[in-house]
């Protein structure tokens, strides 16, 4: 790991190829060997494959394989072709140069992980999709801090949200550590956080998640109105937030994801 934890050699590595970080692809290399085992414990023991999304210059890729991975790492940039395979010559990894986006994740085997440093502008609608397809035993991936803040928010906060709701639907979510712009190459703007969901294998539900898109579609709204201007009945949103003993001005991020499935047990068929 270490010829590639540091700025400096990887500034050389990226020069020897002619190459820069591209802000289009979100990349900024993590060269602290430190954090990169600290990634790699918190998604021991590997039980299944490892898909890595973004393996970069492959500092992340090497530590997962020598801690006995079996690792599939996606790169959407061609441009780093050449660098991969210098830095992983000789290691039995898989590469794979793909929109992570167009891969076919529903197709993995079951208890797949990913482990990954995301690139971040990807990050939140390719977790959403590999939740919704109930085939990771664990997910451990680098984000930006104000993300997995969102990720693992608590009710009666500005952060909590649908993706709060739509993580806490398929997993448990664990905020481990958070990393400063010093770690990576070049330093971004803000603050990073690891993140650790271990799915429950709950399946996927539209209706829930078009009510929670609903409740917090109009978040300065009470939840009554918010649903009401969403086309749900009033009277029948009135009534189901009696039935729970909500009150009428309540709002939508006061209530758990408990609250939200019950409630939308008694607006069935409401719209």
């Amino acid at each position: 790991m270490s010829k590639l934890a540091s700025p400096q050699s990887v500034r050389a590595l990226l020069e020897r190829h002619g190459l820069f970080a591209d802000k289009r692809f979100g990349q900024n290399f993590l060269v602290s060997e430190a954090h990169l085992r600290r990634i790699v414990e918190a998604a021991r023991p590997f039980t299944g494959p490892v898909f890595e999304v973004g393996p970069g210059l492959g500092a992340l890729t090497r530590a997962l394989l020598e801690a006995g991975a079996e690792v599939t790492a996606i790169e959407k940039d061609l441009r780093l072709r050449p660098v991969l395979e210098e830095t992983l010559s000789g290691l039995p990894v898989r590469l794979v140069f793909q929109d992570a986006l167009l891969y076919s994740w529903e197709e993995v085997p079951q208890g797949s992980f990913l482990v990954a440093n995301l690139p971040y502008n990807i990050a939140t609608p390719l977790v959403t999709r590999l939740l919704k397809t109930g085939r990771f035993a664990r997910l451990v991936f680098l984000v930006q801090k104000e993300v997995a803040e969102r990720m693992t928010a608590r009710p009666k906060t500005p952060a909590y949200g649908v993706l709060t709701l739509r993580v806490a639907h398929h997993a448990v979510a664990e905020r481990l550590f958070d990393l400063p712009p010093g770690a990576f190459f070049p330093p971004p703007k803000v603050w990073s956080s690891l993140v650790r969901l271990t799915p429950t294998g709950a399946p996927d539900d539209p209706g829930l998640f078009r009510l929670v898109e609903a409740a917090f579609g109009k978040r300065r709204k009470t939840l009554l109105n918010a649903l009401a201007a969403a086309g749900y009945p009033k009277a029948r949103v009135e009534e189901a937030l009696r039935a729970l003993g909500l009150p009428p001005r309540v709002r939508a991020e006061e209530l758990d994801l408990e609250a939200f499935r019950r409630l939308r047990e008694g607006l069935e068929g409401a719209v």
